[in-house]
């Protein structure tokens, strides 16, 4: 196997092998299907390969991965400069000709150092879905920052058009783009492959202050319920158990069936045990372990299952004000 005859894809394979089973499903999932379906061919096909050729693959993914970093963090000169200090100036001429239709000057990257009241006084007199574009290009804390000093009218209609929004068209971004760039007279590099949804939706109303994130859910709720069930199943999942206090976790625990608790936990993290462990007494956390031991192997869809009705519970007593979820809510929900 020659290293200089091997496809991009034969690439993709050997690196995807390399990094592990863990790291291949994430990286697989993400692919469309005709690119899953092609590199797991590949995958099958692979055979042996030899140590060297798999470290120049390897090493190959890195050198992209760091420029890639060097270029959202400077630009391409900056990434230019740092590449060609450590790989020389030819790996790092061919280093950047490869990302070379990724790389263009983007006026929404220059948004994550600006502050979000000097960004709100920009965009609040722009049309809704405007706004909306422009939350899903910034980190979910600067875009809850941003929609929680909307006035409420424009929160629930931003919020809605983010949770419904698909793919953008290049030519609107670009447009967007053109104008962010011509007020703040900045620019950087990046890709623009971004979209919104339900998920992004979340993501922004986790860390947005509680009152605000009811008002918003209220208003997605009164147009479309299914898609607010489904941000709101995305705001909270099964692991985030470790973010409720003590006192949370034991009122939690009286609303839960022991025989649901563990069905969900044979897939739950350490941490997640850990936490109900230390809140139920010993005679109790042994009948569970018992429990999820006489059980024996479970199919994976019965123990989401039993997670969703768990976080469910949490969800309502969280709507209840029983419990307290860490590092959400505002001033008025702080406990002392």
């Amino acid at each position: 196997m020659d290293y200089d005859e091997l496809s991009a894809s034969k690439k993709a394979a050997i690196a995807l092998v390399a990094f592990g089973s863990d790291v291949s499903a994430q990286v697989l999932k993400s692919l469309s299907e005709p690119d899953m379906e092609r590199l797991t061919v590949e995958i099958a096909n692979l055979g042996d390969v030899p140590a060297e050729v798999e470290s120049r693959v390897v090493d190959e993914c890195y050198n992209v991965f760091m420029a890639r970093k060097y270029i959202s963090q400077g630009g391409v000169d900056f990434a230019k400069t740092v590449l060609e200090k450590a790989v020389g100036v030819d790996k790092a001429h061919q280093i950047l000709s490869r990302l070379e239709s990724a790389l263009h000057t983007t006026g929404f990257n220059m948004l994550k150092n600006i502050d979000s009241r000097q960004l709100v006084s920009f965009i609040q007199h722009e049309h809704p879905q405007t706004i909306a574009l422009i939350l899903t290009q910034l980190t979910p804390q600067l875009a809850a920052s941003v929609l929680s000093e909307l006035p409420s009218e424009l929160q629930s209609e931003v919020a809605l058009r983010i949770a419904t929004m698909e793919k953008i068209s290049p030519d609107v971004l670009k447009e967007i783009e053109a104008t962010l760039e011509g007020h703040f007279e900045a620019s950087s590099s990046g890709d623009l492959s971004v979209s919104g949804g339900a998920k992004t939706m979340a993501e922004i109303l986790n860390l947005i202050e509680s009152s605000a994130e009811k008002n918003i859910l209220q208003s997605i709720e009164a147009e479309n319920s299914d898609l607010a069930g489904e941000i709101k199943n995305m705001m909270f999942v099964f692991d985030d158990i470790t973010l409720l206090d003590d006192r949370s976790i034991q009122r939690l625990l009286k609303e839960v069936e022991t025989k649901d608790l563990s069905i969900a936990l044979k897939a739950a993290s350490d941490e997640v045990k850990g936490k109900i462990y230390a809140n139920v007494s010993e005679r109790v956390a042994l009948m569970i372990k018992e429990e999820m031991e006489f059980m024996g192997p479970m199919r994976l869809s019965d123990v989401e299952a039993a997670q969703q009705r768990i976080v469910e519970s949490v969800r309502r007593l969280e709507e209840e004000g029983q419990i307290v979820i860490s590092g959400r809510g505002g001033k008025e929900d702080v406990i002392v």
